[in-house]
């Protein structure tokens, strides 16, 4: 019988589906839901040490004798402190020892209460990974837990072996032991190539079994880019945001979020993918992930060239430690003929995008976006660089395709507004581009110092949206404030660039209407002039945020 501590079972579950078996056992109280567990699964082979200092040796030297992970388990408290020795040796052995510790709730830590000290990270530089485990109560703590307990598994070998610790956290009552089963717990693994026949025949059988395969790319860097096989044109379904810079923007879906958001609940299920392969960065569309992830059969692959295991849909099963070139190239002659079936899913995301109306919105904040966008695709000749400020600006751009001539940049690593404005003029000091910045208000004088050198050239043109304050939080969902909060959260001003801007040397151009905005285009965009240009464009917060849910809500049919 099994503890039904369900971090515990879950511990078991994935050591004996990554295959680790020697486990050595010291006594004590904490560690018993860990030992009862063990002892009950015929699939370890469990070894009784009562010194924990010995015990983390013995360990040691199971690893050693056939170089494969074994484990060392021990109580809460200073009996973790005896490991410390062994764990030393096996970083710099490069030894597989995995040091599973009990431990006390986090409550009780400082609290006076026995056997109670700072566990996690113990162990500080001389482990390849660290982690502690949520006792679990909900679905997204089990999700969390079971992304810990991989992550951790898979350092153990990743390039270099070495050892890892993973803390468990057990609260009173912990003598239940009334669970007969192990759960099947979801495995992540890491493949560093194809070469192996057992795996290209599992690859097979699974791109066959799943015929409605989507492929998106994440945030990319144009130097980043690659030529996709034509085959994945027809075998997947392409999805891609404005900052995946490549080549699958010539056959991908670049409105995906307005797609789903204008489905109905049957249609979504039409449009749902059995298998997702993802590479690149961050993914701006939130609706997209939350989609995907509440699809509970669903696949995910991802490419990942340093091996990372980003687990963005909560549905990763497969990381591939590759560039996304090598990948496809291995990949393609593994895709069945387009069936029926398949070409009937792409055919249907295909013909969906190809009718999906592009916005248009009157003098608004997403009516200057769009309508610069629009602007560069048709009229521009050469390439140009987009930089997108953080917030409003990088979501606005996605409700309007960019072509192949355009690069987009973003801070989008961390998602702030710091440093926005800065980057994007570093990058335009040093490029032959014409390099147009989006950028709202609050980021714009947040950042507002980014002019402040000698190095603005004039192939910077700054498109200034100024709505008197942060709109987009006034926009979220069940957001209700009083005045004085409101103010506070949306940091409302009534400020302007003007002077600023003319005192850097830019020629500024303040639009206030329709009109004047019309007029300013062709000024803002000329490929030559004398010196850097910044067009303010101040609206209407309210019109602002009216005009966008009169949009989304003109998608809708459901």
């Amino acid at each position: 019988m099994y503890s039904d501590k369900k971090s515990v079972l879950q511990l078991a579950a994935l050591l004996r589906a990554h295959g680790i078996r020697r486990i050595v056992i010291a006594p004590g109280s904490r560690n018993i839901p860990l030992t009862q567990t063990f002892t009950s699964c015929t699939d370890f082979d469990c070894y009784a040490v009562t010194d924990e200092r010995s015990a983390g040796f013995f360990a040691l030297g199971l690893a050693l004798e056939n170089g494969q992970p074994a484990a060392v388990c021990c109580t809460s408290g200073s009996a973790l402190l005896n490991l410390h020795p062994a764990v030393s040796e096996a970083y710099y052995q490069q030894v597989p020892l995995l040091v599973l510790s009990a431990d006390r709730p986090a409550a009780w830590i400082g609290q006076m209460d026995g056997q109670t000290l700072p566990q996690p990270n113990v162990f500080g530089s001389l482990v390849r990974r660290s982690v502690n485990l949520p006792e679990v109560r909900s679905q997204e703590e089990a999700w969390h837990c079971n992304r810990l307990i991989n992550e951790a598994l898979l350092a153990l070998d990743h390039h270099v072996k070495g050892p890892v610790h993973i803390n468990i956290p057990i609260s009173e009552p912990f003598f239940d032991f009334s669970v007969t089963e192990l759960p099947t717990e979801r495995v992540i693994r890491r493949y560093t190539g194809m070469e192996d026949p057992n795996l290209r025949d599992h690859l097979a059988a699974t791109l066959a079994a799943c015929p409605r395969r989507m492929l998106i790319g994440g945030q990319s860097a144009p130097e980043a880019d690659f030529v996709l096989p034509e085959a994945c044109a027809e075998g997947f379904v392409g999805v891609t945001e404005n900052l995946c810079n490549g080549s699958l923007k010539t056959f991908a879906t670049p409105h995906a979020d307005a797609l789903l958001y204008a489905a109905t609940a049957e249609e979504r299920e039409v449009l749902a993918p059995q298998l997702v392969i993802t590479y690149g960065g961050h993914i701006v569309s939130k609706r997209l992930k939350q989609w995907i992830r509440r699809l509970p059969e669903v696949i995910h692959w991802h490419i990942s060239p340093d091996g990372d295991t980003p687990d963005v849909f909560c549905r990763l099963s497969a990381v591939f430690e590759m560039e996304p070139a090598d990948f496809f190239r291995q990949l393609v002659p593994l895709l069945p003929q387009p069936g029926v079936t398949g070409s009937a899913y792409v055919e249907e995301w295909r013909r969906r995008s190809l009718t999906h109306p592009l916005p248009a919105f009157g003098y608004s904040e997403m009516g200057a976006v769009t309508g610069l966008l629009e602007r560069l695709a048709r009229h521009t000749e050469g390439h140009v660089t987009v930089h997108l400020a953080n917030s409003s600006t990088v979501r606005y751009a996605q409700l309007f395709p960019v072509g192949q001539r355009i690069t987009v940049r973003c801070n989008r690593g961390v998602n702030g507004i710091e440093g926005s404005l800065s980057t994007a003029i570093g990058y335009a000091a040093a490029s032959e581009d014409l390099n147009y910045i989006l950028i709202g208000d609050l980021s714009f004088f947040y950042d507002m110092n980014a002019l402040w050198n000698r190095h603005i050239r004039p192939n910077v043109r700054i498109l200034l949206l100024n709505n008197g304050g942060g709109e987009i939080f006034q926009s979220l969902p069940g957001l209700s404030l009083s005045t004085q909060a409101h103010n506070l959260v949306t940091a409302s001003h009534r400020t302007t660039a003007r002077g600023w801007a003319e005192e850097r040397g830019f020629a500024y151009q303040p639009v206030r209407n329709a009109h004047e905005l019309d007029r300013a285009w062709a000024d803002f965009t000329a490929p030559e002039s004398d010196c850097p240009r910044l067009l303010e464009v101040f609206t209407d917060r309210e019109e602002d945020i009216r005009q966008l849910k009169a949009y989304y809500h003109s998608l809708r049919r459901d």
